[in-house]
This record gives C-alpha cells, structure tokens and sequence, in this order.
C-alpha cells in the first residue's frame, strides 16, 4: 500500500506556494479525512498539534505520496522537518490515523503522515 499525506493547509495542490507546487501537483488525491488534533493559525501557515480529545478534529484531504523517496525528502524540507535533528524543527513528520469521509470507505481509519507544528502553542 502507498504512503498516504493527510494535509490540512498550504501543501494541497490547489494552494501550494510556488516553492513546493511542483511537489505537490505530483501528489494524488485519496479523499477527504479528518484527524485530531487542533489547528492554529500561526500567520504565514496554519499548523496542528495533535490530540486525545475526540472534540478536537482537523479537516484535510488525503493523498497518495508517489513511489519517489526524493518527493518526502522535498516536503520534509519545505516544512523544515530535520529528520537528524527532530527537536530543532518547525515541523514534525508523524504518522497517525485519518478517518475517510467520502466515498465507499467513509468512516473507516487509515495510516497517514502528517506534518505537525514542533513549538508550543500560546493564544
């Protein structure tokens, strides 16, 4: 089975910054999901922090991340996630469960990655 991105904010393909849209459009889409965890909106980017609480749900699409090592490398970089360095990154890359929303699938649970924000959160 592919690896699957679940994502929530500027990597879509719709919206993706011209210093990572040639990345993105390589990404298929899989479908609607959520996941929980609260998203903020840090200014230039928005960013989720996991969580238990089942009240806290984030909205995201699905996709299907290509047979390409160097694809992952490229996000990885763009979100500033340091693979050698975890604590020093903006982003963490993590694996988690997405729901699907739509189609034959809908409800059931998925692995995913996500990219999560690595900083602490005050509002």
């Amino acid at each position: 089975m592919p690896d699957l991105l679940f994502i929530y904010g500027t990597l879509h393909p719709d919206r993706a910054p011209a210093a990572i849209s040639s990345t993105a459009r390589l990404l298929k889409p899989r479908g609607r999901a959520t996941i929980h965890a609260r998203l903020y909106d840090l200014g230039p980017y928005p960013g989720v922090v996991l969580s238990d609480d089942p009240a806290d749900i984030v909205a995201g699409e699905l996709f299907i991340l290509p047979d390409d090592p160097s694809i992952l490398a490229r996000l990885d970089d763009y979100e500033d996630f340091r693979r050698s360095d975890p604590a020093n990154s903006l982003f963490l890359r993590q694996r988690v469960l997405a729901t699907l929303q739509s189609g034959p699938d809908a409800g059931t649970e998925i692995a995913c990655w996500v990219y999560t924000y690595n900083h602490p959160v005050t509002f």
